[in-house]
């Protein structure tokens, strides 16, 4: 029983080290923390990814993101999908997003997002793809966006469905 034991807390922590989350660096910008910077890989042919990420404004005085840009993409905007009468909507903030004091903005799917359009290459689950985002205060700040894989929903979301363990609370040890 010991060696049984011994082979489910093995395969417990294996399966803990597979779905721990590649945490992208946070980057500081004057008052702003950016952080979970993530995007999905693309499948083959698409010309456009949604780039995904967390602003913490920890001044007392509001930024505002202006403008993304990105080398892969011929094409980068700021983009928020939002409901209206009953319809998901995607519109491009050409006025910048403003992140007030004190306040943390989430970059997710079905929200606010980066849209990398006409892009000149795919995003392959673990690369790292370079953007700049514009701030009125802080300036340009170059952030890294971690690949995951093509369904992921969350930066560390591999994008698969995980199979679920063997539920051995039942047995004896």
């Amino acid at each position: 029983m010991k060696t049984m034991l011994k082979d489910v807390l093995f395969a417990a922590f294996a399966l803990a080290l597979c779905t721990a989350p590649a945490a992208a660096d946070d980057v500081k910008a004057g008052d702003l923390v950016i952080s979970q910077a993530w995007s999905r890989a693309t499948p083959g042919g698409a010309k456009v990814a949604g780039g995904y990420l967390t602003i913490e404004n920890k001044g007392t005085v509001a930024d505002k993101l202006v403008s993304v840009s990105a080398e892969i993409a011929g094409k980068a905007e700021v983009h928020e999908m939002a409901m209206d009468n009953g319809v998901m909507k995607m519109r491009l903030l050409d006025k910048g997003l403003v992140i007030d004091p004190g306040k943390t903005v989430k970059f997710a799917p079905g929200g606010y997002h980066l849209m990398l359009q006409e892009l000149k290459g795919p995003f392959k689950q673990g690369d790292k793809v370079p953007v700049t985002l514009q701030f009125e205060k802080a300036g340009k700040v170059a952030v890294s966006l971690d690949v995951q894989g093509v369904g992921a929903q969350a930066p560390g979301d591999s994008g698969h469905m995980m199979k679920k363990m063997p539920d051995h609370s039942g047995m004896k040890m």
